[in-house]
């Protein structure tokens, strides 16, 4: 596929890529006052995510939606985007046991991108497509497009390939009304401006984007019942401080001492969502592990069923 080439290409226009007046004599500062100026831009950054809650709520009801119904979550990005969406995919898993596949990343120049700048690779829109295809994306997916610039080839070309497919297709961006925007069903802008160092999107714009993320797959891991209360019940026990962990969270959700939380994990063979089932609805570890598969793992729903 030949790249396309569009006025999208022209950065002059974009806010986040204007000098910023007030880091105009940045170099003459002292690392206090650069820190302090720094601090003071990043704290104009829950503000501007805040404009785009609306649409970043009906991005979780879609993501929800899908996961609940066998399909993924996919982001794709390039640079410090693809980057932010793979920290964000990676720690899905361990934080609430799901499998490896239902949250997913694509980057732009592939797994090594993630270690050291490829940025070229993300002129490649022929790449992007085979990655969509490659993946199988279909009518089940959401797949969420992330550029700070709103107009990276790479990822508005697998936002086109997945809308193509079925898909339904999101859009985070730190600028308006660009090509990654217009690609998408639905887009989560967030107008950062410029950053303190002229045109380096992965400070404002990458914590504005790493905040859209966190909201994205924490809010679907909630509405699909992941979570208990605020607790994060479905935790990957993996090492010794996170099974000492798991009890802690097994006293608070039942409120019982630790002995009682040790004895509560044993009977249910050290898993938590059943531990809260088997004594929040008095049953056996039978009954609660068929209720969490009814309830699809949500565990106020699985306490909620009758016999």
């Amino acid at each position: 596929m030949k790249r396309r080439r569009s006025n999208t290409e022209n950065l002059d226009s974009l806010p986040t890529e204007q000098p910023n007046p007030r880091s105009a004599d940045l170099d003459t500062k002292s690392s206090l006052e650069i820190a302090c100026l720094i601090n003071a831009e990043d704290a104009t950054v829950a503000a501007t995510v805040a404009r785009a809650l609306p649409q970043t709520a009906k991005a979780i009801d879609w993501i929800a939606e899908s996961l609940a119904n066998g399909g993924r979550l996919i982001y794709v990005g390039a640079g410090t985007s693809g980057r932010l969406a793979a920290l964000d995919a990676a720690e899905i898993p361990p934080t609430f046991n799901t499998a490896p596949t239902m949250v997913q990343a694509i980057i732009a120049g592939g797994a090594g991108a993630f270690k050291r700048a490829l940025e070229a690779n993300e002129d490649s829109e022929s790449s992007a497509v085979r990655e969509i295809k490659k993946r199988r994306v279909g009518k089940k997916d959401v797949v969420v497009g992330i550029a700070a610039s709103g107009r990276t080839p790479f990822t508005i070309a697998a936002i086109r390939s997945a809308r193509r497919a079925g898909a339904k297709t999101i859009a985070i961006t730190c600028n308006p009304a660009t090509e990654l925007e217009n690609a998408a069903e639905l887009a989560i802008v967030m107008e950062t401006g410029p950053e303190v160092v002229c045109g380096s999107t992965r400070m404002k714009a990458g914590t504005a984007q790493k905040m859209a993320l966190n909201m994205l797959s924490t809010g679907a891991m909630v509405r699909l019942g992941y979570v208990y209360g605020n607790l994060m019940v479905n935790m990957h026990r993996s090492n010794s401080k996170l099974a000492e962990r798991s009890i802690r969270i097994v006293q608070q959700a039942l409120g019982i001492n630790k002995d009682e939380a040790r004895s509560a994990m044993q009977r249910a063979s050290n898993s938590m969502p059943a531990a809260i089932v088997i004594a929040k609805a008095k049953v056996g570890r039978a009954e609660a592990d068929r209720r969490l598969k009814a309830a699809k793992g949500n565990i106020r729903k699985a306490i909620a069923q009758h016999g």
